[in-house]
């Protein structure tokens, strides 16, 4: 029997126990560390906010950024070191652990993964290769070939699909547009439209977005500019319109240029943060339900260098990692004001760069 063999039998006996065997929710935490080539990985106590170290997976490659499938039994990983790869990772519920299952090439350097709602394609973004990709995923989770490659204006940088799953949306950093293409479910297929969904103003750089839960707004932070953009969003036929500008900058910003990174909302819709890598600071916003609309709440020091934090699903603790700090810093979300409180800080890997959390229910 093949070693590859092997642990994918192994990785399916371990989906096996844990969708009939776990009785525990569980949390857990990965990441990416591009500098030190590995992924770190751990446990996070709910009730307490206190990560717990299980163990550093290496990965032979500059690995950035990270994505999980709709099911959250699988973790795909981007290298973006040459040759430019995507690994599928097996997660076991039981403990948190990875299990590598298989490599497959991407396109380009990317920057940015995702996966449709059926988890069937992975998509992906290139900054340096100016181009958006769909790799099919099989059966088992596993990443496989690509099938498709959208080339587009300089630096594309981010790529999600829409909560009502007709288009998938791009960030292109070079051309200050928001694009969105058709996507076709049964294909995997992406059709180009003429025109963007948003032109940005001119050295805006729009680099991450999220969707409202309830998919009627859409967030993108600038990475030149300083600034955060509200759209609405028509969910009939995913039509965009502009409705908030707001500054990411702390009111005391001297630095020579803003540099802003990533975003993320509360499950609940009341609260988002972005971080800003020029202040390493994250910024707080109460957001309007009903309108979409942001109120800043505060600005928060945190790691050097801020890429990439994420929140966890239950809405009460943020994660923030810098590529230029040894540690991961943990913070309390108040539920009533959505300020941020600082708990803890974790050793990471070099470079540490990404986070994803993924929570497992118990069955009883």
């Amino acid at each position: 029997m093949s070693r590859k063999t092997a642990l994918r039998l192994v990785a399916c006996t371990i989906m096996g126990l844990a969708v009939s065997a776990a009785v525990h929710a569980a949390t857990y935490v990965y990441v990416s560390n591009s500098g030190s080539q590995d992924i770190s990985t751990f446990s996070l106590d709910q009730s307490s906010g206190k990560l717990t170290s299980i163990e550093t997976v290496p990965v032979g490659g500059t690995v950035m950024p990270m994505t999980l499938s709709p099911d959250h039994l699988r973790l795909y990983a981007a290298l973006r070191s040459t040759p430019y790869r995507v690994v599928s990772f097996a997660v076991n519920p039981l403990d948190g652990r990875l299990i590598e299952l298989g490599r497959a090439p991407l396109a380009g350097s990317m920057p940015y993964l995702s996966t449709d709602p059926t988890g069937r394609y992975l998509f992906s973004a290139s900054y340096f290769d100016n181009l958006l990709a769909v790799n099919r995923i099989g059966n088992n989770g596993v990443v496989g070939e690509v099938q498709q490659i959208v080339k587009t204006g300089p630096k594309a940088h981010a790529i999600r699909i829409s909560p009502n799953h007709q288009y998938v949306f791009a960030s292109v950093l070079g051309a200050d547009a928001w694009l969105r293409l058709k996507f076709d479910a049964s294909s995997g297929t992406l059709t180009e439209e003429a025109s963007p969904a948003y032109q940005l103003p001119e050295k805006a750089g729009p680099r991450h977005f999220v969707f409202s839960s309830d998919g009627r707004f859409a967030y993108l932070i600038d990475e030149l500019d300083g600034n955060l953009h509200v759209l609405s969003i028509n969910r009939a036929n995913d039509a965009v319109k502009p409705i908030q500008s707001i500054s990411i900058l702390p009111k005391d910003f001297t630095g020579d240029k803003p540099w802003g990174a990533d975003l993320h909302l509360t499950p609940d819709r009341h609260f988002l943060y972005a971080s800003e890598r020029t202040s390493n600071t994250l910024a707080a916003y109460r957001v309007d339900v009903a309108s979409g609309k942001l109120t800043r709440i505060g600005t928060y020091p945190t790691e050097k260098q801020p890429r990439g934090f994420n929140i966890d699903p239950s809405g009460r603790y943020l994660l923030a990692a810098g590529e230029l700090s040894p540690t991961l810093s943990a913070y309390r979300i108040d539920s009533k004001t959505g300020g941020l409180s600082e708990i803890g800080k974790y050793p990471v890997g070099k470079g540490a760069n990404w986070v994803e959390i993924v929570t497992y229910e118990g069955s009883n």
